[in-house]
């Protein structure tokens, strides 16, 4: 398996394993995403910290990812970006539209502070 999941109470965290996110991984993470999201979960923080490089099908999984929280009104956050990958998001314009924290336990924070508003 290309990643790891840990499902809490109120989020599922999927932690890359594979230093490359690209077409050989990414329709495995989609589905994982869909069919986590079809059980119900909201809210996903997606770790990067062993990912080194991400092509254009690797971002698609990612959004893929955030639309599914969006339409469950859920969260989603991207952690742990080498700079690689902090690069390729920047290029594709997508730190605009994408929670970034920069390790899993602020991720978390993130997740507890929206759940008090």
């Amino acid at each position: 398996m290309s990643f790891e999941v840990r499902n809490e109470s109120d989020y599922s965290c999927i932690k890359v394993v594979k230093n490359r996110l690209d077409s050989f991984i990414s329709p495995e993470l989609k589905g994982e995403l869909v069919m986590l999201s079809n059980q119900g979960v909201t809210n996903f923080i997606l770790d990067l910290a062993a990912c080194e490089y991400c092509d254009s099908s690797g971002l698609s999984a990612i959004l893929v990812g955030n639309r599914l929280c969006e339409d469950s009104e859920g969260t989603f956050i991207i952690c742990n970006l080498s700079s690689g990958v902090e690069k390729m998001i920047k290029m594709a314009m997508l730190d605009s539209i994408l929670l970034i924290a920069p390790d899993v336990e602020q991720a978390e924070q993130l997740l507890i502070k929206k759940a008090e508003l």
